[in-house]
């Protein structure tokens, strides 16, 4: 296995720049297993491809607005990027550039608030401080959402809702799980009246999703911690479906990190916050989830090899090619798969 088989070649202008005015108006494209035909279908279908008795999990984490603009002591520019709260009133954060945030430097955000770095940190992360003002007055008023790398275009005040999903709560990620963007109230709603359960978790999204593969081997990738916690009742509901010999469908490669992570290899999966490194390359087992609803993801990266690892390398390599061919819209604003995973 290498990183190389995981690539594809795909047309810049495939890559969505915007949501559409409809969520639930993007395409779908069903795999399922073996040599069944791939499907061009619409979103607006899912309900009555999910089977009365299975369980859909979806990951409620809000994004955070946590990009910050200021200005060096000298007056060039800079950012800050919020990852999660730190110890006695810090934060953990990323920025750029990296020499505006080494310790003792300040970002200038406004009149008022600046952020001083305390602390360089592994992988490219620093410790910061806010002084002048706290880190929520700075997030309300001056935070942007941190809007994927190949999303060429700055935040716009239409994205603070478009790029959270409608069932959204608490906050904590830097990327939305986007496999759940499309989703409308409607759906959800259709979904639970044919008897399709669903459970929530979390997983806080951070930056090492857009994280690319450069180790020719991914089993070298080294994967950024992210936090998760899930639930008794979302517990519960999985031990219930998997008594009663339903399936398992995951919104999005976050909550089937986070189910994995979280499972014996029994399958029984413990509730409680965690973190996790977790990566699922092809050839793993998995435990608890069977099927997977997700975004076109970057080449080349641990989500098509999650993917790939649920429903097979070729089959899935397969149907992104042919969603090229179909101009289907990729990555976060774009269209949705519903891959199933592949037969024992």
């Amino acid at each position: 296995m290498r990183t190389s088989d995981f690539d594809y070649a795909l047309p810049p202008e495939l890559i969505a720049q915007q949501p559409l005015a409809i969520r639930s108006a993007s395409r779908l494209l069903v795999v399922r297993p073996g040599d069944a035909a791939i499907e061009d279908r619409h979103f607006t279908d899912l309900p009555a491809l999910i089977p009365p008795g299975d369980l859909l999990v979806l990951n409620t984490t809000r994004v955070r607005p946590a990009r910050l603009l200021g200005t060096r002591p000298g007056g060039g520019a800079a950012e800050v990027l919020l990852i999660h709260p730190s110890t006695e009133g810090s934060w953990v954060a990323m920025g750029k550039p990296g020499s505006a945030l080494r310790p003792g430097k300040r970002i200038r955000l406004s009149e008022t608030i600046e952020v001083e770095t305390i602390e360089l940190l592994d992988e490219g992360y620093r410790r910061v401080r806010f002084v002048g003002g706290s880190a929520e007055e700075a997030l309300a008023a001056l935070g942007r959402m941190p809007l994927p790398p190949y999303i060429e275009r700055d935040a716009e005040p239409g994205d603070r809702e478009r790029y959270q999903t409608v069932y959204a709560e608490r906050e904590g990620s830097v990327a939305a799980p986007t496999a759940g963007l499309h989703f409308t109230p409607q759906i959800l709603t259709d979904l639970e009246r044919r008897g399709v359960g669903i459970a929530r978790i979390e997983l806080e999204v951070g930056p090492g999703t857009f994280r690319p593969v450069e180790a020719e081997n991914p089993a070298q990738h080294p994967m950024h911690p992210e936090q998760f916690e899930i639930g008794e009742d979302a517990v519960r509901q999985i031990a219930r479906v998997k008594r009663d010999g339903g399936k398992v469908w995951a919104v999005g490669t976050t909550v089937v990190r986070a189910l994995e992570s979280a499972a014996e290899a029994d399958g029984t999966v413990h509730p409680g916050r965690r973190e996790t490194r977790m990566l699922i390359l092809p050839g793993y087992r998995f435990k608890v989830v069977d099927h997977l609803l997700t975004n076109f993801h970057l080449p080349r990266s641990t989500l098509v090899m999650l993917v790939a690892a649920l429903a097979g390398t070729e089959r899935v390599m397969a149907a992104y090619r042919h969603a090229v061919e179909q101009r289907y819209r990729f990555y976060s604003y774009g269209d949705a798969m519903l891959a199933y995973g592949a037969m024992p």
